[in-house]
């Protein structure tokens, strides 16, 4: 498997949304559970800021190849290595050979 390495600037940001089933009862009642074994995937708002253009080519290369299906080991900030799918990312030129990728990253927990 593919290893992301090139590291975020400062500022990623990681938001949770648990995996969880609701029953609403008539009397305002409401019963929640745990919905599978991976309820809480991360995802990562990640930015890639001030990057040279062939840096910039190197990282959506590496997103282009995996298409939103390969998943791909990486390690968040001061995190552990878990396994990645980037479903939607961002490539911007802010300057001559200064560029800006902005990717989000979905924790995905398969047998690959």
């Amino acid at each position: 498997m593919a290893t992301f390495t090139w590291t975020p600037s400062v500022g990623a940001n990681l938001s949770m949304r648990p995996t969880v089933r609701r029953v609403a009862f008539g009397d305002g009642y409401e019963q929640r559970l745990a919905f599978g074994i991976n309820t809480q995937p991360q995802v990562w708002a990640l930015e890639f800021r001030g990057r040279t253009s062939t840096e910039a080519a190197a990282i959506d290369a590496f997103l282009r190849a995996r298409g939103a299906v390969q998943a791909f080991d990486w390690t968040p900030p001061g995190g552990t290595a878990a396994k990645f799918v980037c479903e939607e990312w961002s490539r911007s030129v802010d300057e001559p050979n200064v560029e800006t990728v902005r990717a989000t990253f979905k924790q995905v927990f398969d047998l690959s």
